[in-house]
């Protein structure tokens, strides 16, 4: 136990509260007695403890699975704590090794910079603003130097470094690792120590990196930080992890509709890790609305409840109604509101246009083939009928076209 902890401060009943909230759903937290008693301390001095996250701009958008992290920010930023979301443009120069088997190319300035401007307002969407800590790593990775960086450096083993599971097999296996992936964790741990955190967040893939964090708090003389990370939020396919080159994610900008149905199509099993990692209401409602599926309630309004929470916080309750009403329609057969309009020529001498040819002109598939494809596998509706001919062809007229469950358009050929 860190000697900065050794004086005892009463744990109540406040304080066991905290620690459920803290544990909702976490994978690890370590060492969870020294966060029960911050916890205890933060109470009895009333100062608030300072809990940081690190997002690396890697990327323009955020999906739901970074969420996860950002929502146990929100609880415990509604206890009353600190929140610091830190944006690693620094970090990100540099490139995060972590669970990769080889090299991954640094991002230019100028690309950080683009993807970073997005991250705030849609972490805003999860945390309240009014009450988060904005920080940039530049802010003391580039005033550190290079003699600052060789200081830092000197405060970690390469025996310890090669501890981590990713750089052990890499070396192993003969892949190269380059000198500079070394600095990304030491780097990641120092930003510990400029903000002077008592909690770190992160997914399971950073524990390496946060346990960093500790030891150079401890070097700096500083009291170390506990460390709580989530799990790694599976995709819509239920057995990857959320992922946008997977294709199995729900970005948190995405439109109200495809965001309700695209809720709506994981598994029921996935549902319940889903409403664990993902909603605000309270384990035991969660409980008790599982408890209702086991005696009969049909699973689909549970999902549909889930649905109607993620898409409400990301849009508003109301879009939330649409996006509701917009799925029964098209799971009836009915036509969307927010339906794409087109006007397209006919053919020469006001010939009928193919059906492949028709889909690949209103935008619902990417070529003539593919349309083709899709007939062959009755994922072709014209006017809620399903087409199996793909030498249809369509005169003049206005026609709706549905492609899967979501893609229509509303063409008229003059």
């Amino acid at each position: 136990m860190n000697q900065a902890l050794a004086t005892q401060f009463p744990v109540s009943d406040r304080v066991r509260e905290a620690l459920a909230v803290s544990l909702r759903g976490c994978e690890e937290l370590i060492p969870q007695d020294d966060w029960v008693k911050k916890l205890a301390r933060s109470e009895a001095t009333g100062t608030p403890l300072r809990i940081k996250l690190g997002l690396d701009p890697t990327a323009p958008d955020i999906h739901v699975g970074h969420t996860v992290v950002l929502n146990k920010m929100r609880q415990l930023q509604d206890l009353g704590h600190t929140v610091i979301f830190l944006i690693g443009d620094f970090t990100t120069l540099i490139g995060d090794p972590s669970g990769r088997n080889s090299t991954r190319p640094p991002l230019t300035r100028e690309q950080i910079e683009n993807n970073a401007q997005t991250y705030y307002r849609q972490a805003s969407m999860v945390l309240d603003p009014a009450r988060t800590e904005i920080r940039y790593n530049s802010e003391w990775g580039d005033a550190l130097g290079s003699r600052g960086m060789i200081q830092l450096a000197a405060r970690y083993t390469v025996a310890r470094m090669m501890e981590r599971n990713d750089f052990h097999d890499r070396f192993k296996a003969g892949t190269p690792i380059s000198v500079h992936e070394f600095l990304y964790p030491l780097m990641q741990g120092y930003d510990s120590v400029a903000l002077k955190s008592d909690l770190e967040l992160g997914g399971t893939d950073q524990k390496f990196n946060l346990l960093v964090g500790r030891h150079l708090q401890a070097e700096y003389g500083q009291e170390p930080q506990c460390i709580l990370t989530m799990p790694l939020l599976e995709g819509l396919d239920g057995i990857e992890k959320m992922s946008k080159s997977k294709n199995n994610f729900i970005g948190i900008s995405e439109d109200a509709n495809t965001m309700f149905a695209k809720v709506l199509s994981i598994s029921d099993t996935l549902m319940w890790r889903w409403y664990t990692l993902l909603s605000f209401r309270s384990l035991a409602d969660i409980e008790a609305l599982k408890a209702e599926v086991q005696g009969g309630r049909n699973p689909k309004d549970a999902k549909v409840a889930l649905a109607r929470e993620i898409t409400a916080r990301f849009h508003s309750p109301a879009a939330a109604d649409r996006a509701e009403q917009d799925f029964i329609n098209r799971s009836h057969g009915g036509v969307p509101e927010d339906i794409t309009e087109l006007t397209l020529p006919l053919g020469l001498d006001g010939a009928a246009v193919g059906i492949g040819a028709l889909l690949k002109l209103a935008g619902l598939v990417a070529s003539s083939g593919e349309g083709n494809r899709l007939i062959d596998g009755a994922g072709v509706r014209v006017d809620g009928s399903p087409i199996s001919d793909k030498g249809l062809k369509l005169g003049a007229g206005t026609y709706v076209l549905q492609v899967g469950k979501r893609r229509f358009a509303r063409v008229t050929l003059a």
